[in-house]
Parts: C-alpha cells; structure tokens; sequence
C-alpha cells in the first residue's frame, strides 16, 4: 500500500462515527434478514429443539423494549465515559494525543455494537403483532436480540478495562511507541537512497490557493508526471508542513505553472491536523510532548519523560539497520523531483530538544538522555549519525551544567558523558582500523 493511499485511509480512521455508523446499518440489516427468514419459515426444523425463543407477542415485546432501552441507555454511558477519557489524556498527555483515543477502534467498536443492538431490537420490534393484529412473533429475530444483549454485557464490561487501562500512562507511551517503530519501518529504507550530486535548480514558483496541513503526498506520481512530461520539479514543503495559500510550495523547470497546479493539487491530501502516514516526526513529536507536560511544574513527573527517552533510544538502535530517504527522486537516471527529506539531525532535533530544555534541571531526566545518546552511540556505526549524537551529549551537559545546583548531580552527568565520547571515539577507532 502506498504512503499517499495511507494517508487517505488515515483521514477516514479520524471520523469517530464511521464505525459505529457501519455498524448499526448492520445491525438494521441484520434485524430485516432475522425477520425475513421468520416469514420464509427457515426456523421451524429447529424450534422444537429449544433453542430458539418461544414465547408470545406480550413478552417478546417486552423483550425487545427492555433490550433496546437498556442498550441505548448504556451507548450513552459509554460516550460519557469516553468524554471523561479524552478529558483526563488531554490535560496530562497534551491535546494532540486525543487523536489516538478518537482514532480507538476499540472505542469505535463498543460504541457501534451498543447502538446496533438497539438499532436491531427496534426493527425487530415493529414486526411483533398481536392477534388482532394478525399474530406474528419472529422467534429467530427475538433470539438474535438475547444474543446480542449478551454481547453487549460483555462488551460493557471489556470497555470498562480497556478506557481503565488505555488512559494510563505507560499505556500512551508504548502505543505511541509502537506508531513510530511502524513509521521508521515504513518510511525508510532497507538500502541506501540513490544519490544524485547536483544541486536543487530554480525554476518558476508553483503557487495554490488552499491551506491547511500536508496529511500526504503522493512523490511518486509527481515523479512519473515530470520525467514524461521533461520537467523537474523541486518541492519546497514536505508531508507534516502548513501550506499557505498563495505561498509557493514548489518550483517547475522549464516553467508549466497550470499543469503543475493541477499535478500538484491531485497530489495532495491536506487536512485540518497532521498525519503519521509520510510524516516521520509526527509520532516522535507526540511522545516528546508527553514528556514535556510531564516535565511542567504542575505534573513534575520525571519518571514519564524518563520512559520516553528510553522510547526514543530504542528507536534510535533500530534505526542502525535503516536508511532515511534521499532528497532527490530518480527516473532512468535522471533527476527529476527535489524533495525536502528528513535528516537524522533533524529526527534528534524532534526528539531531544524540548525534552533537555524542560528538563535541564531535572537531574534524573538529563542524565538519563545522555545515558541513552551514549547507549545509541554504541550501536551506530554511521560516523555523520555518530556526531550528530555527540553534539546533542554535548548540548545535554551544558544545560545540565548550568540548570543542575547539586555538585554530585553535575559530577554524575560528566561521568556519563565522558563515557559516552569514549564509546564513539573506541568506534570511530574501530571503524578506522577496518
């Protein structure tokens, strides 16, 4: 599946309704089919057997009233509790996180089995009818509605556990955790990039009047357009960026600004928020935030921003065996798309900025992130990788030097960092003598 498909796929993921919505349309059909196959007399071998409901049209009725009350009743207790939810994440984990609660399917779900099973007991219910009436009870239909107000217990009771367990903390870090494992899997590559030497040209400024985030971009048909049309195209935003309308977004050479536009305007999925789908930093900007808050007065909690500097150099081991995606995309050979390319600078810089400058004065957290850039340093064998890593242990003990008050606390920060030089100066040594 292409990243450009990923990110449409992505967008419907954010409509909290699409599920549920799915499912009580499924729960209608269900309940005509369950009364259709009443009429076509499919149930009557199997009656006797005792497993279908062979009561009256009173108690069916009843039934079915209790069954769609109870369900719509406990549909609105979920949706509360799911407000609470996001209210309680959004003031410890930052808003942006709300987005993997919306995106739940588990949530989405429980919701729709809650409203289905009301939305199946009505239709069954206005089946029933009286002797008067001319006396119809639909004892499959009726049983299917035991049956789903039995799932519905049990999905009650699994919602419960899983808004309880879903809101901790530890829960959110390694969720998101795994969102950036799958990101970095995704978004780079097993081999290194082609290369191509020369420069970015200028060519004429490619403008749009639409605004909104970059959720995604399809590179590769921008790519198959320029090389069959002889043009080359430099992008001067990337998957994650604001585009503002009016403001050039790329350059073409040679200059076909209408044809351009509209290549570039199918290319496009701009939304409201950003997306993970191309975007490498967007995970790694969602657990940094986490340890940001954690880290702010009112929280004070360095054992979270702790748990995701720990995060971050998983991700940081894992990505020795990975490649980030060149800044020039190739057909036959020839150049024919500049792109803005995430860089490892770059990817530290979104880790670890935020989190030394909040917690500089948290020995605990600035200790630990240079233990985890030395621990990092011992997997990476990239010498340019390597000094980017240093450069942010060096950074990690100048703020420690200067925020930390305790003399012990600055001794035990050199000490890590003077090991974490010796550890990529014995593999700079390593690779020099190979």
């Amino acid at each position: 599946m292409s990243n450009y498909v990923r990110g449409r796929l992505e967008a419907l993921g954010d409509a909290f309704w699409l599920r549920p919505a799915l499912l009580v349309l499924l729960g209608v059909l269900a309940g005509e089919g369950a009364v259709s196959l009443e009429i076509a007399g499919w149930p009557d071998a199997v009656l006797s057997a005792g497993w279908l409901y062979a009561g009256g049209e009173s108690g069916a009725r009843a039934l079915l009233s209790a069954i769609a009350s109870s369900t719509i009743g406990v549909a609105g207790t979920t949706f509360s509790i799911t407000v609470a939810a996001l209210s309680l994440a959004s003031g410890q984990m930052g808003p942006r996180l709300l987005r993997n609660f919306i995106r739940d399917a588990g949530n989405q779900i429980a919701l729709g089995i809650f409203l289905g099973t009301f939305a199946y007991a009505l239709i069954v219910l206005r089946t029933v009818r009286s002797t008067d009436e001319g006396a119809f009870v639909p004892h499959l239909a009726v049983t299917g509605a035991l049956v789903l107000a039995l799932l519905s217990v049990a999905t009650l009771v699994w919602f419960v556990h899983h808004v309880a367990s879903g809101i901790n903390v530890e829960t959110v870090i390694d969720l998101v955790h795994r969102d950036l494992q799958e990101a970095v899997g995704r978004l780079t590559l097993d081999c290194p990039d082609a290369q191509f030497p020369a420069a970015a040209p200028s060519g004429s400024p490619v403008r749009l009047e639409t605004s909104g985030y970059l959720r995604a971009l399809d590179e590769d048909a921008l790519a198959d357009w320029a090389a069959n049309a002889g043009r080359t195209l430099i992008l001067r935003v990337r998957p994650g960026d604001y585009v503002f309308p009016g403001v050039p977004i790329a350059e073409v050479t040679p200059g076909e600004l209408v044809e351009a536009e509209e290549q570039l305007r199918n290319a496009m999925v701009l939304g409201p928020r950003q997306a993970a789908a191309q975007d490498l930093e967007f995970a790694v900007r969602q657990l940094a935030e986490v340890a940001v808050r954690a880290l702010s007065p009112g929280i004070n909690d360095p054992f979270t921003a702790v748990a995701v500097l720990d995060r971050f150099g998983d991700v940081l081991c894992w990505m020795t065996r990975r490649h980030l995606p060149g800044p020039v995309v190739l057909r036959d050979g020839q150049a024919v798309l500049f792109r803005r390319a995430i860089d490892y600078d770059g990817l530290l810089d979104a880790m670890f900025h935020m989190i030394r400058q909040a917690g500089a004065s948290s020995a605990a957290v600035i200790v630990r992130l240079v233990e985890v850039l030395g621990i990092a340093l011992e997997a990476e064998t990239n010498p340019v990788r390597r000094t980017a890593l240093r450069r942010h242990a060096d950074l990690a003990l100048a703020a420690g030097q200067r925020e930390l008050h305790e003399p012990a606390s600055v001794e035990d920060l050199r000490v890590r960092h003077t090991r974490c030089y010796e550890t990529g100066l014995s593999q700079d040594q390593d690779e020099i003598a190979q």
